[in-house]
């Protein structure tokens, strides 16, 4: 009795063992359902990556797009090189201008100058009298001079001042006897200027020792 209760147990045990074509029904339903699966996962756009997946190949009408933009970049990079040029031939003329007129406006407002030299000339040509030929000279020294003050330049003070090399030029230096004057300016031979407060001419001075 024992052995056949045993048996009966082990009968039931292995009618309820799938059997090898049920094993292999449930592998190939598994399978259908994991492609099921993948098939929507890759379908859904809002996963990421899966739009960049899912996009058609590009066709001949975006290439035609890419080309016309690349035709159009080009364009406006030739007009932009144009305009370029044109700005830098239009500068370069300006510039040879400018240095052609730069002194127009001091040359004109020196004219009347000139026309008093003029006359001063023809004056002490035709008369003997010094006091009027001097009156004239001071009087066209004064007029040249207040036209360049009002352009800007001013005359350097350079006498007993200390030498400074960055205003004076030195011709020579001579003893003076005097300790207060030594390395100071004791003469002047050409004074220097200034123009709008920028030194345009060093001043050329003798020095104390």
């Amino acid at each position: 009795m024992f052995f056949k209760k045993r048996n009966t147990m082990t009968e039931q045990n292995l009618d309820k063992e799938p059997t090898v074509s049920q094993q292999s029904d449930n592998f190939t339903e598994n399978v259908a359902q994991e492609e099921e699966l993948a098939r929507a996962l890759n379908t859904d756009d809002s996963i990421p990556g899966n739009q960049l997946l899912n996009e058609e190949p590009g066709n001949e009408s975006e290439l035609e797009k890419v080309k016309a933009e690349l035709a159009e970049m080009k364009d406006k990079y030739l007009r932009l090189m144009a305009e370029f040029d044109n700005f830098r031939r239009r500068t370069a003329k300006e510039r040879i201008e400018l240095s052609q007129t730069a002194g127009k406006e001091i040359v004109e407002s020196l004219l009347v100058v000139l026309d008093d030299a003029d006359r001063a000339t023809k004056q002490m040509e035709a008369s003997n009298d010094t006091v009027q030929i001097k009156e004239g000279i001071t009087l066209v020294f004064n007029k040249l001079h207040t036209i360049l003050q009002h352009k800007g330049l001013k005359k350097m003070e350079s006498v007993k001042q200390p030498f400074d090399a960055d205003l004076h030029e030195a011709i020579t230096e001579i003893p003076t006897g005097d300790e207060t004057l030594t390395g100071k300016v004791v003469d002047e031979i050409q004074p220097g200027y200034y123009l709008n407060d920028r030194l345009i001419r060093h001043a050329k001075v003798v020095v104390g020792k």
